[in-house]
């Protein structure tokens, strides 16, 4: 069986006029999902996270700015790229709460498979940043949460946003017991990511050129990311699934259609079922062409769904 974790705040978390990382993004995946091939998704109402879950990653000093800055009316911008609206907040521990929500309900065998369709994303927000449309960092808080209230040892983490996750990275860095492995666009916001950042053994990036397709992306995962993935035999896998890295999507080039998004997905599902019982949630991260999204997206869940 397959979650899907959502919640309508994540679509009233509004960034103002043409900013790329709109309401009418979720809108389309949320619309792509109600297909009657998707009938059978458990659909579960995202809770908050806690102040506690949101501490384990990020600093005091940033959960308070993000809670306490939602302005009454009007867009609050906290960097070139991130704004806040009225419900922005909301929306955020919204995100968050819906990963932890999600690993609560597979490591408890509620099912096998999560999928988060929740916005803001999350996977460039650092400990004490807001950064790249983010707040905060969703699958960071969810790695943690398996961490500390469920004892894992071994939690993976799979980025294919075309974006490189810094944030992410940023926060395990010194984490043994998480591994971080990306593909990415290089040279690309954030210019973080090169192949000779790993952390403390547990930092696996890969890098891709604009123009780089298909054949290149899988032979990046199948070569280098998929091997340490499965070497590291983790008890749980959680996905950044980012869907920008798509021939029509107007923030990069690396010329991926949803077939790419459905094939790297049964890699991550076969990978849960070698090493973690199943066990895999992910996570909506990028994504800026809305049909491209919507159809990657379903992509996914399908395979999620096997």
């Amino acid at each position: 069986m397959l979650r899907l974790y959502t919640h309508p705040s994540c679509l009233q978390h509004d960034t103002g006029p043409g900013h790329p990382e709109s309401p009418a993004r979720l809108a389309a995946v949320l619309h792509a999902l109600d297909h009657d091939r998707f009938a059978a998704l458990d659909r579960i109402e995202a809770p908050r996270a806690t102040r506690e879950q949101l501490l384990r990653v990020h600093r005091a000093g940033h959960v308070e700015r993000i809670l306490d800055a939602a302005p009454s009316d009007g867009l609050l911008q906290l960097d070139e790229d991130t704004l806040m609206s009225p419900c922005s907040a909301e929306a955020a521990l919204r995100a968050a709460g819906a990963m932890v929500a999600a690993v609560d309900a597979v490591i408890g065998g509620e099912c096998r498979h999560a999928f988060c369709a929740v916005r803001p994303p999350g996977h460039h927000a650092t400990p004490d940043h807001a950064m790249g449309f983010c707040l905060f960092n969703n699958v960071a808080v969810a790695a943690a949460h398996a961490l500390a209230a469920h004892g894992l040892k071994r939690v993976a983490i799979a980025d294919f946003d075309v974006h490189h996750g810094n944030g992410t990275q940023a926060i395990f860095e010194r984490e043994p017991r998480v591994l971080f492995a990306s593909s990415h666009e290089s040279p690309l916001y954030p210019n973080t990511g090169r192949e000779d950042e790993r952390g403390v053994g547990n930092i696996v990036n890969g890098c891709l050129s604009a123009g780089d397709g298909s054949w290149a992306f899988r032979e990046l995962w199948d070569g280098l990311l998929l091997p340490r993935l499965h070497a590291f035999k983790p008890q749980l896998v959680l996905v950044s699934a980012g869907f920008d890295a798509h021939r029509d999507d107007p923030l990069a080039g690396l010329q991926l259609g949803s077939e790419d998004y459905a094939w790297i997905t049964a890699k991550l599902v076969e990978l849960a079922r070698v090493h973690a019982g199943g066990r895999l949630v992910s996570t909506l991260e990028g994504g800026y062409a809305p049909t491209a999204l919507a159809a990657s997206a379903a992509a996914h869940v399908e395979e999620l769904m096997e």
